[in-house]
């Protein structure tokens, strides 16, 4: 959950801030980082005062050296020189893994908040519940929760080659990268495997392993990673969905996404995996 906090406690208090602007992260112009700064360097947010939230560390033993702060300005152009908005894929795929836990939760609380104003039950206003993430309706008594989307993503081989694919979405990036989709209600994540490679490429697979999993905030996804043996089929491009689909060699791969992304991983996995053979 997010925690309000007082001002003379912001402004004296040297903090990571995430800030939202538009739909995008303000980050400082010159090195493209979270502003690492007391409130009073920060004059953009002086009118923010009530709406500034810590963003407390998942696990509450964790050590962590600065306190991170979540603004979101909602729809307010920010102007000043200084600072510069980016997209938030852009800076999660180039981001540290705690700047990417951190950025990540961040956007799936605002995310959440924004979406959440009025009752979904009976369209009441909705209030923010102090001591836990969630909006209350005091009307109907309904309080909704952060929704977590189970996603999965697996990696594809056939004992000497990967198979990896690029969506539609990724076209002009050209970027090749392993399988996902989203689990649908009643299916296991065992399932959910099987029928979306099959839709999505036209192979089957056999021998799934459990990888890792990732949060993954797009908006608020919980990728479940595998990994798959290739079980038989040749390969067919799902319409609207694949641009194209081919078994690579570990030594020549495409441009494929970083380690950040659990996408990376398990294709790194994958090549490791296929070069022990």
């Amino acid at each position: 959950m997010m925690i309000r906090q007082d001002e003379s406690r912001l402004k004296t208090q040297k903090a990571m801030w995430v800030v939202f602007s538009r739909g995008k992260l303000v980050v400082d112009a010159k090195s493209q980082m979270l502003p690492v700064a007391h409130l009073t360097e920060l004059p953009f947010l002086s009118s923010y005062i009530d709406d500034i939230h810590q963003l407390p560390p998942l696990n509450e033993s964790a050590h962590q050296e600065l306190p991170v702060f979540v603004v979101d300005m909602g729809a307010e152009h920010l102007e000043a020189a200084e600072w510069e908005r980016v997209s938030l894929r852009q800076l999660l795929v180039s981001a540290q893994d705690i700047a990417f836990s951190v950025i990540g939760r961040a956007w799936q609380y605002t995310h959440f908040l924004r979406t959440h104003q009025f009752c979904g039950q009976c369209g009441a206003k909705a209030e923010r519940v102090d001591w836990e993430m969630a909006m209350h309706c005091h009307r109907c008594q309904h309080r909704s929760y952060p929704r977590v989307s189970p996603c999965v993503i697996v990696s594809i081989h056939n004992n000497e080659q990967i198979l990896l694919a690029k969506g539609v979405r990724h076209k002009e990036a050209n970027m090749y990268s392993t399988l996902a989709g989203f689990v649908e209600s009643g299916e296991s994540l065992e399932e959910a495997v099987h029928r979306e490679i099959l839709e999505e490429v036209g192979v089957k697979v056999k021998n799934l392993r459990y990888f890792n999993s990732q949060p993954w905030p797009f908006p608020h996804s919980l990728m479940v990673g595998f990994i798959a043996e290739y079980a038989g089929g040749e390969i067919r491009c799902q319409e609207n969905e694949i641009d194209d689909a081919q078994w690579f060699d570990i030594d020549r791969l495409p441009n494929i996404p970083p380690k950040v992304s659990i996408a990376g991983q398990l294709i790194a996995e994958t090549v490791s995996l296929i070069g022990n053979k």
